[in-house]
């Protein structure tokens, strides 16, 4: 997958799925009168239109009040109306973007990566904004994923994690957070690696950060958000986006975790409960660190990171990442602590 042209117009189905989902900020004004549609409600509407064979740009038509009208059972005829109507708005937030070098792909579009479709199917993000080269997205790679705040050993070991991803050649993956992520992730570009990026908040001004523009401009970093760009932080994004790490990835690496608490878990767990998921990881504790989340998600089912040290163990892991987890190999670490997707169709 080629980068979307920075600047290009989006697809009429791109721009109607904006008009219908997207709350088109603009600056500090954060007021559309109404509100976009939902995940979900978004989905019924997929759904419906496939029902009469119609895909999302049809309601574009200056003849589609018949179309809208057969709408209202998802959609109340007068929101559906009112989220379309705002032409304006999109296109100042096109501008806005494309000064940003900000580029925007929905399920309706080829560009789409594919492996969100594959993995998360209907929960995949209607739409994706980003910046730098897309084609990462589409590479696989090592997620790696802790808290914020940890202690210094825990972030050189994050480092390190990400320098030996670069060393290999493969991408490393992950959600640009204070901590675990941004030192996983520094470690991985001070090697030259490639990078992914997947934002819970503040996409523009990372697009513009003097420190990500060398990478972006050479193609070593592609930053990528399911949130507007000018989203603020908040929790709920935080934990809806961690889906998106995971699926980017070929296995992930959690370096540390909250027990029972915070995005860290919260996304851990559920990417072992996925069905299709990808191979979970968690640090072991060989170092003499224990740690009660970690002990529990290997409890549901995470394998022990098996401290691959050079470049070749480190693509014997990803190989094998489906393999079954060897539980009696690593049991002993652990228990030092207690237990405790491309084009228009059903996935649009």
């Amino acid at each position: 997958m080629t980068s979307p042209a920075p600047g290009a117009t989006p697809s009429p189905n791109t721009q109607a799925i904006l008009l219908l989902t997207a709350p088109l900020t603009v600056g500090r004004d954060r007021s559309t009168g109404v509100d976009p549609l939902t995940h979900g409600e978004y989905k019924r509407l997929v759904r419906h239109l496939i029902s009469l064979q119609r895909q999302p740009s049809d309601l574009l038509d200056p003849e589609a009040q018949a179309l809208i009208d057969a709408c209202a059972p998802i959609v109340e005829t007068g929101r559906m109306v009112a989220l379309l109507g705002r032409g304006f708005q999109l296109s100042q937030a096109l501008e806005r973007w494309q000064a940003r070098v900000i580029w925007v792909v929905s399920r309706a579009d080829a560009a789409y990566p594919r492996v969100l479709k594959r993995r998360l199917r209907e929960e995949a993000p209607a739409v994706l904004y980003g910046c730098g080269e897309a084609a990462l997205l589409s590479q696989g790679g090592l997620a790696v994923v802790g808290s914020r705040h940890v202690d210094a050993a825990l972030l050189t070991a994050a480092a390190q994690i990400g320098g030996l991803v670069a060393q290999a050649g493969r991408v490393l993956v992950s959600g640009g957070a204070k901590g675990i992520d941004q030192a996983a992730m520094a470690g991985a570009a001070d090697e030259g690696g490639a990078v992914v990026g997947v934002l819970a908040d503040s996409l523009e001004r990372a697009a513009v950060s003097r420190a990500n523009r060398d990478r972006l401009m050479a193609g070593r970093l592609a930053l990528v958000s399911p949130f507007d760009p000018a989203a603020g932080f908040h929790v709920g994004l935080a934990m809806q986006r961690n889906k998106l790490i995971y699926a980017l990835a070929d296995a992930a690496l959690v370096v540390s975790s909250d027990l029972g608490k915070g995005g860290t878990w919260a996304g851990a767990v559920e990417e072992l409960g996925r069905s299709g998921g990808v191979p979970v990881y968690v640090r072991s504790s060989a170092d003499g660190a224990s740690s009660a989340g970690l002990a529990a998600l290997h409890d549901k089912g995470a394998q022990v990171w098996p401290e691959p040290q050079d470049v070749f163990a480190l693509a014997s892991v990803l190989a094998d990442a489906d393999a079954p987890p060897q539980a009696a190999l690593f049991e002993s670490p652990l228990r030092t602590a207690p237990s405790i997707v491309a084009g228009y169709g059903p996935s649009t």
